[in-house]
């Protein structure tokens, strides 16, 4: 589920709320909650001991798609009952020591599902944006096979010098694997479009779907502006006509429209005319599909938006020719959401998706009413509030967006979120009112307090978003007034770097480094 920039083995990251024993993050499953490397260590000991594999759930509250994972696939009988043969741990964004763990882990974004064996050694990153069905199925393929992705990876790539083949079952591994969260375990990331292209080649004649979802993000994952062979043209249009097809290749085409119209009909003219025309169809057909879920068919939806507005400029608030029957559809469907939908998973999963391609559509005013109704139901406003201030920012209404992301901040909760909210609201107040010192000021100092109470602040997304604060400073730093705001700054920050543990050694360098660039400027 592709959302706005706010954000997608035996390890499942997801949005959690983390009790000290347990969390329950959906109905039937018992989540034992980790929030530092000693509760980690002793799950992986407990599943050694069981012989069983680790299911290890990354999340936040607040995430869309975790509360999407909780709405449809944690709460499926079959799932439930799996989970019974492994060791469900989940570690929620905000406990204490989880972005350490992060680091440990390697992961990033929300959500990250990771499956470990019982000896510790990951598996595979289950796909967070495909459907629960297909994703039940990652699941049991990971848990049949037991061999590390890795493994299965240079396998599939060196088959013509070692002579190994690979099953069905490995090559769907592969063709399902989490790439959106690799993170960069498998290959670095400039590597991949090459890389999946050469296994959608090396996999023909194995299994067709995984062949065709292989090399369809081959294409999407390909840099912007890159023209892929337009010889693969009638192969995507296959694809599209093919009811079947399209409906096991959703997530992908759902995610990537664009990229694979850009991409295989580079410029504009009949021949993409034709293709968009297709596409849409296919997209539509999904819309209206039931066997998926709401927040899938509103993806398809947003799609056949992001579709209708390939020409215009890509942040245009107002796009014209977005025909006026998918701006009623637009419309209905998000009300409609809106009015039927009751689980409070769900809600924050759909209803921030339906506001999302509601703004796309240039439907501001439907967009915006609906957050507003929202509020007083989410269990993360905060969320909901940041989306109000986009809105407005793209509005060019200024002083709202700054009001909308004040607020987000100040009723986020917290740590690692509280950072994040702190930091997009400082980038508002530095882009859309540079010449306001002491609230600016203001704004960066209570994050470094913020920083100050939390022994994580210097790990995974915290230290991003604190890298970002420095940024924004430096690039904010601009006259004898604001160089001595941030020599104020950097003495708030020098205090709260004197204060962490010696041992650690990784937080006090990024902790005294943070400040230097932004100094310098």
């Amino acid at each position: 589920m592709k959302l706005p920039p706010l954000f997608s083995t035996l390890a499942l990251a997801l949005t959690l709320s983390c009790a000290p024993a347990h969390a329950a993050t959906g109905p039937g499953v018992s989540w034992q909650a980790a929030a530092a490397d000693a509760d980690i260590d002793r799950y992986f000991v407990q599943a050694k001991a069981e012989k069983k594999p680790v299911l290890l759930y990354w999340g936040a509250k607040w995430c869309p798609p975790c509360n999407q994972l909780k709405a449809t696939l944690f709460n499926r009988a079959d799932f439930i009952e799996q989970s019974k043969a492994f060791v469900a741990v989940g570690i929620d964004g905000d406990a204490p020591g989880a972005q350490k763990l992060g680091t440990r882990f390697k992961v990033r974004g929300y959500p990250t599902l990771i499956l470990f064996n019982p000896a510790g050694n990951e598996i595979t990153r289950l796909p967070g944006e495909a459907d629960a069905a297909q994703v039940m199925k990652v699941l049991q393929l990971g848990l049949s096979s037991g061999r590390p992705v890795k493994a299965v990876l240079a396998d599939a790539l060196n088959s013509k010098s070692t002579g190994k083949k690979l099953g069905a079952n490995e090559w769907r591994l592969l063709g399902f694997y989490g790439w959106e969260t690799d993170e960069q375990q498998l290959l670095p990331v400039e590597q991949r479009p090459a890389t999946l292209a050469q296994l959608a080649k090396a996999s023909e004649g194995v299994d067709a779907e995984t062949t065709t979802r292989l090399w369809l993000k081959s294409i999407g994952a390909m840099a912007e502006g890159k023209v892929a062979d337009p010889a693969q043209l009638p192969r995507l249009r296959a694809v599209l006509a093919d009811a079947a097809q399209s409906r096991a290749q959703m997530d992908v085409l759902t995610n990537e429209a664009p990229d694979l119209v850009k991409a295989l009909a580079a410029q504009p003219g009949e021949a993409r005319n034709t293709l968009v025309t297709e596409f849409d169809a296919a997209l539509k057909r999904l819309n209206e599909d039931a066997t998926l879920s709401r927040a899938d068919r509103l993806n398809a939806l947003q799609a056949r938006i992001d579709l209708a507005r390939l020409d215009a400029a890509k942040d245009e608030p107002n796009p014209k020719g977005i025909p006026a029957a998918l701006l009623a559809e637009a419309r209905e469907q998000a009300s409609r959401a809106n009015r039927e939908i009751t689980d409070g998973y769900e809600r924050q999963a759909v209803v921030t998706e339906a506001a999302h391609l509601l703004g796309r559509a240039g439907l501001w005013k439907e967009s915006d009413d609906l957050l507003k109704s929202a509020l007083a139901r989410s269990h993360s406003p905060y969320y909901l509030m940041s989306q109000l201030g986009g809105n407005a920012k793209k509005q060019g209404r200024k002083a709202d967006a700054l009001r909308w992301y004040e607020e987000a901040f100040n009723k986020s909760e917290g740590p690692a979120t509280r950072l994040q909210w702190g930091t997009t609201y400082l980038g508002a107040l530095v882009e859309l009112s540079p010449e306001d010192t002491p609230r600016i000021e203001k704004a960066a100092a209570q994050l470094f307090s913020e920083a100050d109470k939390d022994p994580g602040a210097f790990y995974e997304r915290s230290e991003r978003s604190l890298k970002k604060v420095a940024t924004l400073l430096g690039a904010w730093n601009q006259s004898p007034v604001q160089a001595a705001a941030v020599g104020r700054l950097k003495a708030q920050l020098d205090g709260v770097c004197g204060k962490l543990d010696a041992a650690d050694a990784k937080a006090r360098s990024a902790c005294q480094g943070l400040m230097k660039p932004a100094s310098k400027a």
